[in-house]
């Protein structure tokens, strides 16, 4: 990836992103489509982790509306990126 390209990415708000979002609670995978096609991942801990690319700020706001209307406590929201860890690494 060109430099000019991880710029891009990281000032421009709405170019399509990976995310880690990790909620309390377990989910099971049944859940991917509801959640626009992340992956639903149980954790050992007993948390949740939905990854997989969001389009834009707007389809982020949204799934996050999703998981404040089940009632899941949200423990964190990170965007993955070339200088972070890989999207399923726990």
């Amino acid at each position: 990836m060109a430099k000019e390209d991880r710029i891009n990415l990281e000032t421009d708000p709405d170019q399509p992103r990976i995310y880690r979002i990790r909620v309390k609670g377990h989910l099971g995978r049944e859940w991917t489509d509801w959640f626009e096609g992340l992956t639903v991942t149980p954790q050992e801990d007993g948390d949740t982790v939905l990854a997989g690319s969001v389009p834009d700020q707007a389809a982020l706001h949204g799934l996050l509306k999703k998981v404040r209307d089940l009632g899941l406590p949200l423990v964190s929201v990170c965007p993955v990126g070339p200088d972070t860890e890989e999207v399923h690494k726990e």
